[in-house]
């Protein structure tokens, strides 16, 4: 290879890598994010504990749903630190809770928030969603049967006994002040299967515009694929009180329930500490309580002060050094205090959307389609430029070595 070859070939491949590296900072650049720092959890939550998210054999794990371009809610709702009025009040501290959020209960309008969509198991506070669909579709005088499997479920149980009959109001109350997983599960049976129940409260979730949500199972216990969000579950609580049936369940104190046709009632009582006895907090409006070891604990209550409805979430609290009831109660102290202040809402709670605009099932994207935390780059975007150019560069090396040790007169 001539002297003035080998100068065309090197400047050639020189302007190769040039552009090769410049590709994937240009081809990289997202859409502007909401925050300066990207948030955990944005994609999925946390990694488990135990084994209680493998899929049964043969099946793979569900896939992260995506994150929206935007966060649902308005702009500051995609931030990952406390979100918080212009106001010099602070918020309380102590709070373990990795999400929270407070929101008014008939506006919509959210006062403040931490990390408001990152993903976190819901633990029982998804049997709100399964309240919804039983609302739509079982009458309260229902009589329904529960089989073997139905009272299997690891408890927290109400008692439920295979082959007993039950109406579907006692069932629905126990499931929301005593958190019966079987009671879960039965009402799941009578939804047509506990397959067809998620898929229902799958759809509830999208209509209500809870896009971090997917059920996983009916009860909360953890399972492949469960996720939700403060900001969601804000989303499901808000159109659950609006329901009579629901609004008047969460705020009963205790129920008899004839677990067995021939033995004595007992009496079920409403396990959130705001609701009754010392630890009650005035105008109380009802709530839910959660925990399983991945969720670890979540808590969602209202209150009614001054003439204003507000309402709080938690997820993945622990109880040291305060119980998630007490971080609720410091938590709506605070809200009524921005409340009475008239600060601006740092977001929204959208409406439901129609029913026609609702698919039937929920998308499975390929894993090109899955949207990448803020905090991680592309590396086949990044590196394909670099490897094809370093590639080349080996060919031509190579070439203009076979082309030196050949004899002069094979050129």
């Amino acid at each position: 290879m001539s002297r003035l070859s080998r100068r065309v070939l090197t400047a050639a491949l020189c302007g190769l890598l040039a552009a090769g590296s410049l590709a994937p900072a240009h081809a990289a650049q997202p859409t502007p994010p909401t925050t300066s720092k990207p948030c955990a959890n944005q994609a999925a939550p946390p990694p488990p504990v135990d084994t209680s998210e493998v899929p049964p054999p043969g099946r793979p794990s569900p896939k992260p749903l995506p994150v929206p371009d935007k966060p649902v809610g308005g702009p500051r709702m995609g931030g990952c630190l406390p979100i918080l009025p212009d106001t010099p009040l602070r918020p309380p501290r102590r709070i373990t809770a990795a999400s929270w959020i407070i929101a008014d209960l008939d506006s919509g309008e959210v006062l403040a928030a931490k990390a408001p969509h990152a993903r976190h198991r819901p633990a029982s506070l998804i049997k709100m969603l399964l309240a919804l669909v039983v609302i739509d579709e079982l009458p309260p005088n229902k009589i329904v049967q529960a089989t073997k499997t139905d009272a299997s479920q690891e408890c927290t149980c109400i008692g439920i006994k295979a082959w007993q009959r039950y109406p579907v109001h006692k069932l629905f109350t126990g499931l929301l002040i005593s958190s019966g997983n079987d009671a879960a599960h039965t009402l799941g049976t009578a939804l047509g299967g506990n397959g067809k129940a998620l898929r229902k409260m799958n759809a509830m979730a999208r209509r209500l515009g809870a896009l971090d949500t997917r059920a996983a199972t009916v009860s909360g216990l953890d399972g492949p694929g469960m996720s939700s969000s403060a900001y969601d579950l804000a989303l499901i609580y808000r159109a659950a009180m609006q329901q009579p049936r629901f609004a008047k369940a969460v705020r009963t104190t205790e129920m008899r329930f004839r677990w067995h046709e021939r033995k004595r009632p007992i009496t079920l009582y409403n396990d959130n500490r705001l609701l009754h006895g010392p630890d009650a907090y005035p105008g109380f409006l009802g709530g839910k309580t959660g925990f399983t070891d991945d969720a670890r604990h979540t808590y969602v209550g209202g209150a009614e002060r001054g003439g204003r409805r507000l309402f709080v979430v938690l997820m993945r609290a622990e109880a040291d050094p305060l119980r998630p009831s007490e971080q609720a109660r410091r938590l709506l102290d605070y809200g009524f205090k921005l409340a009475k202040a008239d600060t601006e809402p740092v977001g929204q709670l959208v409406d439901p959307q129609p029913d026609n605009t609702v698919e039937a099932e929920p998308p499975q994207p390929d894993a090109s389609d899955q949207a990448a935390p803020a905090s991680s780059t592309d590396e086949g975007s990044s590196s394909t430029p670099w490897i094809l150019g370093l590639a080349i560069i080996a060919a031509a090396l190579a070439g203009g070595f076979v082309f030196r040790r050949k004899p002069r007169g094979q050129r």
